[in-house]
């Protein structure tokens, strides 16, 4: 199981320039680019609808708060464990919100303003330097009051002059990895999901794998790999921390390069950079 480093807002203000990232638990990473601030699918409360969680988040709604500062949201789908009402009406109401087609009504009614509801294959260019770009995952939505696919789901690319970042969210695996790659060559960082992936006979169409993941990143031709989602609920079969055994061991077995893989605690700032 992860570890969870105390004292995240107070570590981050002790880091007052660069661009780094950090892992909040399960799909939740806190990032810093160009000096704002990004958070993906925040997932801050005790529970996804039922699951519980077996680790506390590295910081509260009120630290990010606190931190001050221009804060974008990302959502991927609007699964429980993905799309927290509590979480994000906890956030700042003048936040700005990327959301999949389908979830800009949803979100404006949680104490937000500004949401950008986006397209597959859409861009938007969010300024200082920065572009959202929306991508396409192997996966499905549903909520109580939304039935089976009326929302869409995704995955994002994050470019700005120095580097580029792709959060995977939750996906199956698919042709879309090597495509992403062609497109968008030299991803610097690929956030890529390690969990729930058991039974295979029912998972298999919307989680990857520990080999899968695996695959997905050598043909994204990513620099990094961060593991996301693990260790916080859970989900499938396997208990939540047997992903980050099965992902060293099979970086190992295939004779990879364990440097290109960052595998953090919760609460650990990663600093980021692109290539020199």
């Amino acid at each position: 199981m992860p570890a969870v480093i105390p004292g995240l807002k107070e570590r981050i203000r002790s880091f007052p320039h660069g661009d780094f990232v950090v892992w909040i638990g399960h799909g939740t990473f806190l990032m810093r680019i160009n000096g704002e601030y990004w958070i993906t699918d925040p997932m801050l409360s005790k529970r996804a609808l039922l699951p519980k969680r077996k680790v506390p988040p590295g910081i509260t709604a009120e630290e990010i708060r606190e931190l001050g500062g221009r804060l974008n949201i990302i959502v991927s789908h609007n699964h429980y464990d993905h799309l927290d009402k509590e979480s994000i009406e906890a956030l700042p109401e003048d936040a700005r919100v990327f959301v999949p087609l389908g979830l800009k009504q949803f979100i404006l009614g949680m104490n937000k303003k500004k949401v950008e509801e986006m397209d597959w294959w859409q861009t938007i260019d969010c300024g200082n330097g920065i572009k959202i770009i929306c991508l396409p995952v192997q996966h499905w939505s549903r909520r109580i009051g939304q039935g089976v696919n009326e929302t869409l789901w995704a995955s994002y690319l994050l470019i700005t002059p120095k580097l580029s970042i792709y959060y995977g969210a939750d996906s199956g695996y698919f042709i879309g990895y090597k495509e992403f790659g062609e497109r968008f060559p030299g991803i610097d960082y690929a956030l890529l999901p390690t969990t729930a992936f058991t039974p295979r006979w029912f998972m298999h169409y919307a989680h990857v794998d520990i080999p899968e993941v695996l695959d997905s990143f050598q043909e994204l031709g990513a620099r990094y790999f961060i593991p996301t989602q693990w260790g916080t609920f859970h989900l499938g079969d396997e208990p939540p921390g047997y992903p980050i055994m099965a992902l060293r061991r099979t970086i190992k077995e295939r004779n990879l390069d364990p440097s290109r893989f960052i595998i953090t605690d919760i609460g650990q700032i990663v600093p980021i950079a692109g290539k020199k």
